[in-house]
């Protein structure tokens, strides 16, 4: 199964990330990391992250970490988790900060304005919790996962891609959001599967299969 690099920019709590892909791949040599050498050497990356993008950002260059996420990114199987989703897009309305480009588009907060139910009841920011997340298209990612399944979501931002055909699945909240991404080797997603019980694990172990 080979070696798994997660990174670790000193933002948020990782361990639940590589307890979820250790109990998936027990034979994969899983590393938690911010030294870039290690995640070029890894077969597989994970990006994960919480917080906000413009300290995300600052702490990422920090480490010396941009060009080795930048490097993963173009050439091995890469699987980005909330924040680390977001960091892939252009530009983040969060502190009007640039991200790293590797996708056209924005990172915008949910509008008070839209954060109404469809029963008239106002929804809070963040959005925090179980929702249904709508699989667009086939992608070895959703191998076994119901097309309707709820995963758990922590979260005040969004991404609104530039280029449409990378959607791969979206959710509703006030707004129709996009939930994940694909493209070549790259997924990411902006739920936790390393929160989201029994679909998550799967998530989780169809990345660690997965040959783009």
């Amino acid at each position: 199964m080979g070696s798994v690099a997660i990174i670790d920019y000193g933002m948020g709590n990782l361990r639940s990330v590589c307890k979820a892909i250790e109990h998936v791949g027990p034979d994969a040599e899983v590393r938690v990391t911010s030294d870039p050498a290690v995640v070029k050497a890894a077969g597989r990356v994970v990006f994960p992250g919480q917080g906000a993008m413009p300290d995300c950002m600052k702490e990422l260059d920090a480490r010396g970490l941009r060009p080795a996420v930048l490097e993963a990114a173009a050439t091995k199987p890469f699987l980005g988790i909330c924040i680390g989703l977001q960091m892939l897009f252009r530009h983040s309305e969060e502190g009007d900060v640039p991200g790293l480009g590797v996708f056209p588009g924005e990172v915008r907060r949910f509008p008070a304005s839209r954060m109404v139910s469809p029963t008239g009841e106002r929804l809070k920011v963040p959005h925090m919790g179980w929702n249904e997340v709508r699989q667009v298209g086939a992608h070895p990612l959703w191998s076994d996962i119901p097309k309707d399944d709820r995963f758990y979501f922590v979260h005040s931002y969004y991404v609104e891609p530039a280029d449409s055909s990378v959607i791969a699945a979206e959710t509703d909240y006030g707004l129709r959001f996009t939930s994940a991404v694909a493209k070549d080797n790259i997924v990411a997603v902006q739920f936790h599967p390393e929160k989201s019980a029994h679909s998550g694990l799967q998530l989780l172990a169809n990345f660690l299969r997965w040959k783009p």
